[in-house]
């Protein structure tokens, strides 16, 4: 898997952005958090992901006891608001949402993108991963995905397909920054297991345990 950029790292100012909010009209930026709170940053993909719709769910458990702890969450989803919007009329969240079709964050961020060559189309049908336990068994991560895809009954929107052409293989990443804008923590996906990482988060343990520092 060849990467070809450097993420934030604990301990760097945190890239600024300014992201249309899926609930509502305005703008959703780094600044409404800075001097006020520490941010818990999630930057997912479209949702056409299967497994960026469970994380979604995962993140929004951990919101309120983050917030417990004075530390406020933003997921950022990588689609257009209004196909964002139509989802999450169905299926909300307590999360704070910023939409970001174009993954402009996810590269001022520098979460790698990998490049697609025959080694990444091989990988995908080798590397076998059950990232939520769902799964009977550990299966090739393409075939994971349509095993998922089907549980859901999710029906691509035209939206949808034009997320996947631009997005994949990108990668996700989660942030704590704390209130002066500084990255504290940093989980990015594939960052140490490789591609058997997909669809991953850290545990809650560790996610509750960099927020409760972040706070401190």
């Amino acid at each position: 898997m060849a990467i070809t950029t450097q993420p934030v790292a604990p301990g760097e100012l945190a890239p600024g952005f300014a992201l249309p909010a899926i609930a509502g009209s305005g703008l959703i930026s780094l600044d409404d958090y800075r001097g006020r709170s520490p941010l818990f940053l999630s930057l997912l993909l479209g949702l056409w992901c299967p497994f960026c719709r469970r994380q979604l769910v995962q993140l929004g458990a951990f919101e309120g006891r983050l917030k417990a702890m004075g530390v406020e969450s933003l997921a950022v989803v990588a689609t257009a608001p209004e196909n964002a919007r139509l989802y999450f009329k169905f299926r909300p969240t307590r999360l704070a949402l910023a939409a970001d079709p174009a993954l402009s964050t996810h590269r001022a961020y520098g979460i790698p993108k990998p490049e697609v060559t025959p080694a990444l189309l091989e990988a995908m049908e080798t590397v076998r991963i059950n990232p939520t336990g769902e799964l009977p068994e550990p299966l090739p991560i393409s075939q994971a995905g349509k095993v998922l895809q089907e549980r859901d009954g999710y029906a691509f929107t035209p939206a949808d397909q034009g997320d996947v052409e631009r997005q994949w293989p990108q990668l996700k990443g989660l942030f704590m920054i704390d209130r002066t804008g500084i990255v504290r923590w940093a989980y990015v996906e594939c960052a140490a297991e490789g591609l058997a990482g997909i669809g991953k988060l850290p545990s809650e343990e560790e996610i509750l345990g960099a927020g409760r520092a972040c706070a401190a």
